[in-house]
């Protein structure tokens, strides 16, 4: 079976890994030049643009970083239904907000083909090993023709009912990690400030009710070492934001999410915005802190 998959990035550049992997032929595209560059010297078959992926694929994965940048994908100048799409399934896997997809749904119907939604939960590592946990949203149907490829990529695929209804439980998932590591950011500002050591805390709080296995697998970047990338600051800004625009339209008041979201926003204002999340906390000891004094 061809996959066709647009978005070359990080995620999309392992799970274009995996898939080949696992006996799946990739057709790719990316609008950055230099994913398209280092996906090609992996041996990846890279299309001119997303239309000329979907003219060649069964099947279309999407993985982009922001809303905006999806519909450029769908409906833009060589975007997938500048072409004929029909009979061909979308498995759309970025992180938006609801109402994005919900609007992508009659658009990509109207060229008489199928689309559904699939966040993960996981990062590279889980790509690698094939142990994703995807979100689904969309038609129970397109779900079952879309899982021989979705299972290679995931442990756990979980259908959470219509289109929407998978970003919206990916980006409740994301407002609790912004907030845990807001929360742990403040922690250890607040005992570094008292003359505590990060060791002295990470020790404790590796014991405390809310230890988590992001924060044991991150140890090492919480105390300033440099981690694997894996989710960075500026993309986790992207998803919180989301979020609380899908709030603010919904009636529903967030006011820790904006308040994380501010720290974010901070983070990225000075240049940490690159970082991976677990950079956070050391960005909030190193910076925001200093000036208080």
């Amino acid at each position: 079976m061809k996959i066709g998959l647009v978005g070359i990035g990080r995620m999309g550049a392992a799970m274009s890994q995996r898939l080949r992997d696992n006996g799946f032929e990739v057709i790719a595209w990316d609008s950055n030049a230099e994913a398209m560059k280092a996906a090609t010297s992996s041996g990846v078959r890279i299309a001119a643009n997303a239309r000329a992926v979907a003219a060649e694929s069964e099947i279309v994965i999407s993985i982009i970083t922001e809303d905006n940048g999806v519909r450029r994908v769908f409906t833009g100048s060589h975007g997938f239904l500048e072409g004929d799409v029909k009979g061909k399934l979308f498995i759309e896997m970025s992180t938006l907000q609801p109402m994005t997809g919900r609007e992508l749904v009659p658009l990509v119907e109207a060229k008489g083909a199928r689309i559904i939604e699939a966040p993960v939960l996981g990062t590279i590592p889980q790509v690698r090993d094939g142990k994703l946990f995807a979100l689904v949203g969309g038609r129970a149907e397109d779900l079952d023709r879309a899982r021989p490829v979705l299972e290679k990529l995931t442990r756990r695929i979980d259908h959470m009912g219509p289109n929407g209804a998978g970003y919206a439980m990916k980006l409740a998932v994301n407002l609790g990690l912004g907030s845990y590591i807001q929360a742990l950011s403040e922690s250890l500002a607040l005992g570094t400030q008292q003359g505590l050591t990060i060791d002295q805390m990470m020790d404790v709080l590796l014991e405390a009710p809310y230890a988590s296995n992001w924060m044991r697998s991150k140890v090492g970047a919480i105390k300033g070492e440099i981690p694997e990338m894996t989710l960075d600051i500026r993309t986790l800004r992207k998803d919180i934001m989301s979020a609380v625009a899908t709030g603010a339209l919904t009636g529903v008041p967030m006011p820790l999410s904006a308040g994380t979201l501010a720290s974010l926003s901070s983070a990225v204002a000075n240049g940490a915005g690159s970082g991976d999340l677990a950079e956070l906390p050391k960005f909030l000891r190193d910076k925001m802190v200093q000036n208080f004094k």
